[in-house]
Parts: structure tokens; sequence; C-alpha cells
């Protein structure tokens, strides 16, 4: 999985497109029917947020981007509440067609891309926050250094790139064969934020989650090194 070869011809992420091919473009769909953590899942996002925007050197709300946007939830129900525009990314065209409509009307989304985040690059410094949920689980390690090489290229002046991700209670990579994806650890999830010449400048765990489910921690990250405040 550490391998540079070609992204289209990498059977991670090729497995990865058929799953998503046949999943329904819904909140379920997008959350793996578990779409009722997601009410839950927005309110821990908003109080990290808003934490983030009382830090000295706060990022602006110019502009965000939703890294693996699927059909917009996180766009819709968090982001477009905070920044002046959006931009969306997501492999599956299908399920950013139903972004138009689940969004609705506004004025505010400006870019759907239609791209695996293995491919690609934010233009640089646009960005004031680099929203990516639930996705990096579909990069092999390789790519997950070089995207976030890339995102610190496309931040504004501090800028943050947010990752809200599971993590596994052991210190092992865990993967799914069927929607061919990794779950990190936190030991291995920071070791790839510090390949990618990145630093956490905040943490936090999100709340109110069911029993049964893996741990989920954001973190905030910004290019080392870091004015942390």
């Amino acid at each position: 999985m550490d391998e540079g070869e070609s992204a289209e011809e990498h059977p991670f992420y090729t497995h990865a497109v058929k799953y998503w091919s046949e999943i329904p473009p819904t909140v379920d769909g997008m959350l793996g029917g578990f779409g009722f953590v997601s009410n839950t899942d927005i309110q821990g996002s908003k109080a990290f947020l808003k934490n983030l925007f009382k830090l000295k050197d706060a990022p602006g709300t110019g502009r965000a981007i939703d890294c693996g946007a699927g059909i917009g939830r996180i766009t819709k129900h968090l982001l477009l509440q905070f920044f002046d525009k959006v931009d969306l990314v997501e492999q599956n065209p299908k399920f950013l067609e139903e972004a138009k409509t689940f969004i609705g009307p506004n004025k505010k989304v400006e870019n759907y891309f239609s791209t695996g985040l293995q491919h690609f690059r934010p233009p640089e410094n646009t960005y004031d926050v680099i929203w990516c949920q639930w996705v990096l689980g579909h990069l092999t390690d390789y790519h997950f250094v070089e995207f976030f090489r890339a995102c610190s290229e496309g931040l504004k002046p501090n800028g943050v790139i947010v990752v809200k991700e599971n993590l596994t209670s052991s210190d092992k990579v865990e993967i799914d064969e069927q929607d061919s994806s990794v779950t990190r650890p936190i030991g291995v999830l920071k070791s790839l934020f510090e390949q990618a010449g990145l630093t956490s400048i905040r943490e936090a765990k999100q709340n109110n989650f069911p029993p049964g489910l893996y741990q989920v921690r954001m973190f905030a990250l910004r290019p080392a090194p870091a004015n942390i405040l």
C-alpha cells in the first residue's frame, strides 16, 4: 500500500470505486448504514470548528473545501454555515450530481471537482479550511502523504486542515476488504501527518456516538513548525 504506482491501476482504488458505485446516494449510504449518527457528528464538528475560530491566529471564513464530499452532507449542514464559498471534491460523479439536489440552489457552492483524492491537488493559497472526514481510509499511505503535502500548499495564511477519522483501539491497521479501506490507529495517523510536514494544533474526541463504533477524533493541522497559541 505504500507504493507510488499508478492509482488508476491500483486494486485498492479500483475495488473502492466498484464498491461505492453500488451505494445509494443518501445520507445512510454515505455513512454505511449509520445515518442516525449524522446530527451528533455535525454538532461535534461545529463545536470543534468554533473553537478554531477562537484562536489568536484563527483561520478565515472565506473558502472551505469538503474532501470526499459524497452527496454534500458536511457541506450542507456544516461548512455552508461558516464559509462564504465552499468547494466539493468527490470521486463518484453520481454522488456529486446528487449533491446539487441535496444541497439545493446556493450561490456559496462554487466548484464540484470529480476526482479521487489520490489525484486531487488543491489550488495554491486558496482555502481557509480543508475538511477531510471519513475518507482518508481510502488512501494508501503513500498517497495520503502526497495529498496532505499538496493540501499544505492549498492553505491560505492561518488556514487549517481538519481531519475527522475513525481510529482503531489497537496499534494495528485494520483492513476492510468489502469497501477497500483501512482504519488506522492514532500512532500511524500522526506519523503520516508528520511525514507530510504537518503538526496538530488542536485535537478533540467526538462524543455521544453509540457504543460499539470506532473512536472518532478530530485534528486541526498546519504545516510545521506551527505557532500553537
